[in-house]
């Protein structure tokens, strides 16, 4: 199935736990074994356990694609060796703890928070090897929360601007659709995290939700 529905640690905000990077799903290293396997196969992906920094927050802290990858600073040198064999790595330094939060990509670009300064992210271009657009979405600086993006299209809370949806799909190379998730939360990407063929979703997503997700991107 391209989605399915469940909790990581208890919890409904699937994206904060679990960061897919490329072909790569990392997982918190304290999931148990069986909840681990289960997202694993549902993923198909190849998966790597870790924490950053002590935290299991991964969707909040790692963000990249297919070349690079950017981590927040409270990544200590070991994690840095151990993500580096993944690809280049951009740390997001100044106290900007919450990556996950302040980025979203795909291969094609980005989208960082305005709270980025312009030379963090010209960086961040350089290390995912795309062009970055700064922005806020719905009015929002933590732009991480605020969208789901693959290679196929972008998830974006409903109060997205029509003027953000222009640049995301400019800089993103694919056409944004809104919608929500468990139950109606507009923090779409804090509830769901998917790769350009499987999406997992919060419990509590209802039937139409779970339909919007998949079409917009492009699941089915």
């Amino acid at each position: 199935m391209p989605i399915s529905t469940g909790d990581i640690l208890g919890h409904s905000q699937v994206g904060v736990y679990l960061s897919i990077v490329g072909d790569v799903l990392f997982i918190p290293s304290i999931i148990d074994e069986d909840t681990a396997n289960e997202v694993e196969s549902a993923f198909d992906l190849e998966s790597h356990r870790i924490s950053i920094g002590g935290s299991a927050l991964l969707g909040s802290l790692i963000r990249g694609n297919r070349k690079g990858i950017a981590v927040a600073d409270m990544a200590t040198q070991d994690d840095l060796d151990e993500l580096s064999s993944f690809g280049d790595i951009v740390v997001m330094e100044s106290g900007v703890n919450a990556a996950g939060n302040l980025i979203d990509c795909n291969d094609k670009g980005a989208v960082v928070s305005p709270t980025i300064p312009p030379l963090g992210a010209e960086m961040i271009s350089e290390v995912l090897g795309v062009k970055v657009l700064r922005t806020e979405v719905a009015g929002h600086k933590t732009v991480g929360s605020m969208i789901v993006a693959n290679n196929n299209g972008v998830l974006a809370h409903p109060d997205v601007k029509t003027d953000e949806v222009e640049a995301m799909e400019s800089a993103l190379g694919v056409p944004v659709m809104v919608g929500t998730v468990t139950f109606g939360s507009p923090f779409v990407g804090a509830g769901c995290c998917s790769s350009d063929t499987h999406a997992l979703v919060g419990s509590g997503s209802t039937g139409p939700e779970l339909n919007r997700i998949e079409d917009a991107l492009g699941l089915i």
